[in-house]
């Protein structure tokens, strides 16, 4: 069992929480996820981490209520546990690897929107904690729906935070506030964008437009996170790519948003799903090489 020790609510329909689990803890690297499931009947739940110490061995996930199984995990308070929590997950982001040399040197920009906030900080935390000073951009529908700023303001070098309706920070969408930097005379070398997925797609295109190199994070489209189900195919530079088993980063100028985004719509359906398994053909699971597919 892996013991909840804080749950606590950051706005509307989004909770974060700290969970025992010392080994994954240990050794998982900003960019990585985590498998959640609360009981035998509970669905498995991919979660991007939020934040880790290494020290008490815990790890931070922040969470949306978006179905019956997020609500249910919604109710459970410090003292609680989950039966399973299996990471770390995916591959790291790419600045975790890559010689360091070249990583300070570049100027990191940051695009978070909405949920997507919460995967973007403990890459910002890494960044600040190797003297690396990133310019991090927040975005939220208004101000009651802006998370984690205090966090991001202790780890960024500049914090920029926008709302669409304008009822907090700068006004306008992130692709605004971003636009505007940019006309201010802000240069960036790498920008990192994480959020929804049509936010995703149009800040990819404003960056393919100012020549700045974009990775994006598709972890909103997982479901299994093993490679199984076949839910987060996409295409990437021409090719099949899966997000739970190659990413969940990618070079966002490469990523086709629309069609990752039409066949999400598609796979809501059992009988999209098999729509989707009768066309994709054995291309249809994550590539695994080891799942078998539905055999």
């Amino acid at each position: 069992m892996y013991p909840i020790r804080r749950a606590e609510w950051l706005a509307e329909n989004i909770f974060l929480m700290d969970v025992e689990a010392p080994r994954i803890a240990k050794y998982c690297e900003p960019g990585q996820f985590i498998i959640a499931k609360m009981d035998e009947k509970a669905e498995r739940i991919p979660l991007t981490i939020c934040n880790y110490d290494r020290e008490k061995g815990l790890i931070t996930i922040v969470v949306q209520v978006v179905g019956a199984s997020t609500l249910r995990m919604s109710r459970l308070q410090a003292g609680d546990a989950f039966m399973d929590f299996v990471g770390p997950l995916g591959r790291p982001s790419d600045f975790v690897t890559e010689p360091f040399e070249e990583v300070k040197n570049r100027k990191y920009l940051f695009v978070a929107g909405g949920l997507g906030t919460a995967p973007v900080y403990p890459q910002v935390k890494w960044l600040h904690e190797h003297g690396i000073e990133a310019d991090v951009i927040i975005g939220a529908r208004n101000k009651d729906l802006v998370i984690m700023e205090e966090e991001f303001q202790a780890v960024a070098g500049n914090l920029y935070v926008t709302t669409d309706d304008g009822s907090y920070g700068r006004s306008g969408m992130v692709t605004k506030c971003l636009q505007d930097l940019y006309d201010e005379g802000k240069r960036w070398d790498v920008c990192v964008c994480i959020g929804p997925m049509i936010m995703m797609k149009f800040v990819c295109k404003l960056t393919k437009e100012l020549g700045i190199p974009t990775i994006v994070s598709m972890n909103p489209i997982m479901v299994d996170g093993t490679g199984m189900c076949g839910a987060c195919r996409l295409v990437v530079d021409g090719k099949v790519k899966f997000a739970c088993v190659d990413g969940p980063e990618f070079d966002g100028h490469l990523v086709d948003f629309d069609q990752a985004m039409k066949r999400q719509t598609i796979y809501k359906t059992f009988e999209g799903q098999a729509m989707l398994k009768a066309k994709e053909g054995d291309t249809h699971h994550g590539g695994c090489g080891q799942c078998g597919g539905d055999k």
